[in-house]
């Protein structure tokens, strides 16, 4: 297997798209091993139908090695104490259970009763937008507002505290930073999460977590319900905000495409799943252990090895689509990884699809002649953060 540089190969980007290297490692060999930003040693699977094994096999692979990030800084009882309650860091049967709890919270019906209050909000953010005058940041004025403010009425946060878990949700993400800065934030965004358990758990409101502490305060503790709250906060806004912006920016950059989902609204739904796969703003799902020897793409990955599956990579492969480097809202659908796959499929799929739905709808309905305020190749980009997108989209109209 060949060695990658130092900048781990699935972050590696050009503007919209993966770099040819990443296109490479997949077709030539399927599985490459690199340095991870918390410099471990992984291995990161590339092809489509491999990343899906991994993320479907429980068996071989374990989710107990997605920990937070410097959690080898800490004791055994911080360290669990912080992971407590965080989906993405457990195998079943105890990530079914935590999971249960929560499902029906995010169901297709579930999320058809909360449409007309995203319309709402979507509707609020794109006067904000205009009265911000041309030109306006769509970042700051639309693409996280969005996202943040239904997750904070659906979850029970207030969102006058939005530019604090934004900060604290970006600090944590962004892999330039040391270990030390991240579990700062870590640290900070979980006291922060016990305090509004701890006023819930008081007066438990009619929100997602007044449900939980309700419905199942006999089977979650304290600490679990911090870290699924804590997970749902930042889950919910981080992802769909950064598709709503890199997402706006790839219609901008093709025309045709912008038409043609501006002049037929009915192209919407596979408009949502193309921009998912192209885009793929998660690079990595959380990283799997290896249980035993597996033979993955020809390669041994040995007991005990880091397993990391690029999104990005597999949602580009041709196994799964013709032409993937063309965006073409028509494209029929695929069965692209870009929220994951197996028991860890995003337990928010039906909301983000939801809000892209509505949000991307409501925008080129508002601002028909939308077009780019500065030159594409100047955009600032979250290169290091673990979830892809734009620090600011400056847009006209």
């Amino acid at each position: 297997m060949t060695q990658a540089p130092n900048l781990p190969l699935p972050m590696r980007r050009d503007g919209l798209y993966p770099t040819d290297e990443l296109a490479r490692a997949r077709e030539e060999e399927g599985v490459v091993s690199i340095t991870t930003p918390a410099g471990r040693p992984a291995y990161v699977v590339c092809r489509h139908a491999d990343v899906r094994e991994v993320l479907a096999d429980t068996d071989r692979f374990s989710s107990a090695a997605s920990q937070i990030p410097g959690a080898e800084m800490l004791d055994k009882e911080e360290a669990e104490r912080l992971r407590a309650g965080q989906l993405i860091s457990f195998d079943p049967p105890e990530h079914t259970r935590l999971r249960r709890m929560l499902t029906g919270e995010f169901t297709v019906r579930r999320m058809r009763r909360l449409e007309p209050r995203i319309t709402e909000i979507v509707d609020a953010a794109l006067d904000e937008l205009e009265a911000a005058g041309k030109p306006a940041d769509l970042v700051a004025h639309f693409a996280l507002p969005v996202p943040s403010l239904v997750i904070c009425e659906l979850l029970g946060v207030p969102y006058a505290d939005r530019d604090g878990f934004q900060d604290r949700s970006m600090r944590l993400l962004d892999t330039s930073l040391s270990l030390e800065e991240r579990m700062v934030a870590q640290r900070e965004g979980r006291a922060y999460m016990a305090d509004l358990v701890a006023q819930a758990q008081a007066n438990p409101g009619d929100d997602l977590l007044g449900m939980l502490i309700r419905d199942h305060g006999d089977d979650l503790s304290t600490e679990e319900l911090i870290g699924s709250a804590e997970l749902l906060l930042m889950a919910g806004h981080e992802t769909t905000s950064n598709m709503l912006g890199l997402g706006t920016l790839a219609l901008l950059r093709h025309p045709d495409q912008f038409a043609a989902l501006r002049d037929d609204p009915e192209l919407i739904d596979s408009a949502v799943e193309e921009l998912l796969r192209w885009l793929s703003v998660v690079n990595w799902m959380p990283p799997r252990r290896a249980k035993t020897d597996v033979e993955i793409a020809g390669h041994t990955i040995p007991e005990g090895a880091l397993v990391m599956t690029s999104l990005v990579s597999a949602n580009r492969d041709t196994s799964l689509v013709e032409d993937p480097d063309r965006l073409d809202l028509a494209r029929p659908p695929t069965r692209h990884v870009a929220l994951g796959h197996g028991v860890h499929h995003c337990l928010g799929a039906p909301l983000a699809r939801t809000e892209m739905r509505i949000a991307f709808g409501a925008l080129l309905r508002r601002f028909p002649t939308l077009a780019l305020a500065q030159p594409y190749d100047t955009l600032d980009y979250r290169r290091f953060s673990v979830v892809y997108g734009l620090h600011a989209l400056p847009v006209t109209w």
